[in-house]
């Protein structure tokens, strides 16, 4: 599987998703430029990543002004043929925004920052340790979407505690039902608050992140 990376401009988690990938995943990583349309080089077996940071400065809303930029034009079209794309934090409020995830991030239940060592799990995973950086991840949808999410599995990733309980303790930021990702009704397109591509390194003493990539067949 090769990986491309986007690049707008406020990415700030480009280069640690390519390091991931390239050093630590092993994979072959090609940097994607915003202003560029041409992702020919990619199959519908590879993965497109929407990396964090703070596209065009979140001047407008998180994820807003990037979801109309030419590459995610291509990005779209991709997804749509199949093709495996993944949100990390920024990148998930700009696959909500461009609808190929529902829902919409909002600011912080608290309205601070949060940056931070949290749990999260999977159906299939134990407790995995995960750092979040954000200031608007709290995951939102109507009572109808989010049933409709739960009915079909979407919800890829819930905050748990360490022994991995889920309740408004282990919380973070206030998402309804603890989701800290989703997936689209295909199950090519995921969303995640939760920066894996930070998690991979035994230098960090932290290689749970990989699990990530392998819960979503990402390897």
């Amino acid at each position: 599987m090769k990986f491309g990376v986007v690049v707008f401009p406020g990415s700030n988690c480009d280069r640690d998703m390519q390091y991931a990938l390239e050093h630590d995943l092993h994979k072959e990583v090609i940097m994607l430029w915003h202003k560029d349309k041409d992702i020919s080089m990619f199959s519908t077996n590879d993965c497109i990543v929407l990396p964090g940071g703070f596209s065009y400065g979140d001047y407008l809303r998180c994820g807003a002004i990037a979801r109309f930029s030419p590459m995610m034009q291509s990005v779209i079209e991709f997804a749509n043929k199949g093709g495996k794309v993944l949100g990390v934090c920024n990148g998930f409020q700009i696959l909500c925004e461009s609808g190929l995830l529902p829902g919409v991030l909002l600011q912080n239940q608290h309205r601070q920052f949060i940056c931070k060592n949290i749990f999260i799990k999977s159906n299939e995973s134990s407790p995995l340790k995960i750092p979040i950086a954000h200031g608007e991840g709290r995951f939102y949808a109507d009572k109808k979407t989010l049933d409709t999410l739960e009915k079909n599995n979407q919800i890829i990733f819930r905050y748990c505690d360490e022994a991995g309980n889920i309740n408004e303790q282990s919380n973070p930021n206030g998402t309804l039902r603890n989701i800290a990702g989703i997936s689209n009704t295909f199950g090519n397109v995921f969303g995640m608050m939760p920066h894996p591509e930070r998690a991979t390194s035994t230098t960090l003493n932290n290689t749970d992140g990989k699990k990530i990539f392998e819960l979503l067949n990402l390897n």
